[in-house]
């Protein structure tokens, strides 16, 4: 009986050391089918996650109201609340406002991406991910390439609320389109920076709180919907360089005028300037929970 017992004594320590060395292997086996994944695969699996959320947002109809709802309300109200006492009329307020609410629209609807990410993480979702020999940035660039659709569906409804209303874009369709593509690509290169602030927050609710902080006060505090020169002097100073201003300004060249200002250079390059900083962060905070 002791001889027994001695003897499995010695035998547990080469056990473990066993089952340590097959974990170790199978961990192995999991980052060598990550690693082998090609360029073309991770096209398709951030497709896949794109579909995804698509679905999600669908079954959850909720995730539409923000850009379905808000569209319609704001520019319904601020067109007949401000109209009168700020441009004289409705009518002469829409050309300047239009594209004031184009830029809120999308900026605020792009608030969701990170507070989804953040869902997700808090729900066990990426764990299930983890366990897939998919590409590692598939789960995480899904879901931006699905919110193009949301911010795409926003700007549509505001101008077609501002038509509805009397607004006649002097740039044409042509016009109309360039500010949409704009004002959508705007809203997909700040969302690098919410996916960021999604995968270093603790919940969804810090999130959109840390979101909304920093988003409100820059979208109310450009010209989207009053003019410059009616404003403090301190204030319009901050006003002019609020890069929220220059995309107003560059939306309503293309929209009302079909021109594309030196405005519109100046957004372009403030959006790369987002993307080159908050993609790696937001891509390294993502690794850290994959």
């Amino acid at each position: 009986m002791s001889t027994m017992t001695a003897s499995a004594r010695e035998n547990a320590p080469e056990n473990a050391r066993e089952s340590t060395r097959e974990t170790v292997r199978a961990a192995e086996r999991v980052a060598n089918a990550r690693r082998h994944v090609s360029v073309g695969e991770t096209v398709g699996q951030t497709m896949a996650m794109a579909w995804r959320a698509v679905k999600k947002m669908r079954r959850q109809p909720e995730q539409f109201f923000d850009v379905t709802f808000q569209p319609i309300l704001f520019t319904a109200m601020f067109a007949f609340i401000f109209g009168g006492a700020i441009a004289g009329d409705v009518q002469s307020y829409l050309p300047q406002m239009i594209p004031g609410i184009l830029a809120q629209t999308v900026l605020t609807t792009c608030m969701a991406t990170g507070t989804q990410l953040r869902e997700d993480m808090e729900k066990g979702v990426f764990d299930r991910f983890k366990s897939l020999p998919i590409a590692r940035i598939a789960p995480l660039a899904g879901p931006m390439v699905a919110d193009l659709l949301r911010y795409s569906i926003a700007a549509v409804l505001t101008f077609g609320m501002g038509l509805l209303i009397g607004y006649r874009p002097g740039g044409g369709a042509g016009g109309v389109l360039a500010a949409i593509l704009l004002a959508v690509f705007t809203g997909w290169s700040l969302a690098w920076a919410f996916t960021w602030i999604g995968t270093i927050a603790r919940s969804a609710q810090a999130v959109m709180g840390m979101s909304m902080l920093i988003l409100f006060p820059l979208t109310f505090l450009s010209n989207a919907f009053v003019p410059v020169t009616t404003l403090p002097d301190p204030l319009a100073a901050f006003v002019r360089i609020n890069p929220v201003s220059h995309l107003v300004t560059a939306t309503r060249d293309l929209a009302n005028h079909a021109v594309v200002s030196t405005e519109v250079a100046w957004t372009v390059l403030a959006c790369l300037v987002v993307i080159a900083i908050f993609a790696p962060l937001s891509v390294r905070g993502y690794k850290r929970h994959m």
